[in-house]
């Protein structure tokens, strides 16, 4: 059940060398926004508010802001007519990618997209030309927290002692509650991926905190179901078009099935 997963180290590395609060915070809004207008203002009923909500707080978006976006998704006013728009295509190497982008111009996102790939040996697909490489995940982070996290805060009166944080502790909690998987990742020091199915994110999550572990970024995640090995220039290329789509303002995630060698990893830290 347990193994490594290289495309979470390299989420793990984007997250500590490329903070990009500024953006992660406009993101929060917008999934908030889409997700009140599709849904409802009530998170207890509507999953996708309820994720977008929980990563707003794994980004530390203030509270305020958070309503801000819930009413002004109930709203409907204008200037917030985003939308989630999934993008495929190919990088480097042939492999495979996927955007998620929140847009209010579909047609500007999907040039501007084409042009990044096509800058770095890419190009964008059809929709369903890469999809079925990869499944989706609920996605839980298991990690020894920052030094500047606020998880350093003094715990609740009556949160439970913390478990140690093993291999063995996290499956056991992780089986417990539900999931599917438990992958640890090649980061030092080591944390662990926790995959449940998409609908059961929050219920793991619950558990796994229940059970004293620290527990990080709770995401809605396609992983790859198999790798393609990436080194040398074409590895090189790959990391500068992550880092391009990551820098767009419209996109939101990037997922691949590329097996970054370790080298170009170290390079770019």
């Amino acid at each position: 059940m347990a193994g490594h997963n290289k495309w979470s180290k390299i989420k793990h590395r984007k997250a500590v060398v490329d903070k990009r609060r500024a953006k992660a915070w406009t993101m929060c809004s917008r999934a908030i926004i889409v997700a009140a207008k599709t849904g409802g203002p009530d998170p207890a009923f509507n999953f996708a508010l309820r994720a977008a909500i929980d990563e707003a707080r794994y980004h530390n978006v203030p509270a305020d802001n958070i309503e801000r976006a819930i009413k002004k998704g109930v709203g409907g006013g204008a200037g917030d007519d985003y939308e989630p728009v999934r993008y495929e295509g190919y990088g480097p190497g042939g492999v495979a990618i996927i955007i998620d982008a929140l847009t209010n111009n579909r047609a500007r996102t999907a040039g501007d997209l084409r042009l990044i790939l096509g800058n770095h040996a890419g190009k964008l697909g059809t929709t369903g030309c890469v999809a079925h490489q990869f499944d989706s995940k609920g996605r839980i982070v298991v990690a020894a927290p920052e030094p500047d996290d606020d998880s350093r805060r003094p715990p609740a009166r009556n949160a439970p002692a913390p478990a140690a944080l093993t291999e063995d502790a996290v499956l056991e909690a992780a089986l417990a509650a539900g999931a599917d998987d438990v992958r640890q990742t090649d980061t030092d020091p080591p944390a662990f991926d926790v995959l449940c199915p998409p609908s059961d994110l929050h219920t793991v999550k619950a558990a796994l905190a229940a059970a004293g572990l620290p527990v990080g970024e709770a995401s809605l995640d396609m992983l790859p179901s198999s790798t393609v090995p990436v080194a040398g220039d074409t590895a090189k290329t790959l990391l500068e078009l992550l880092d391009a789509l990551e820098d767009n303002d419209d996109v939101k995630k990037v997922f691949t099935n590329a097996d970054i060698d370790e080298t170009a990893l170290t390079a770019e830290d």
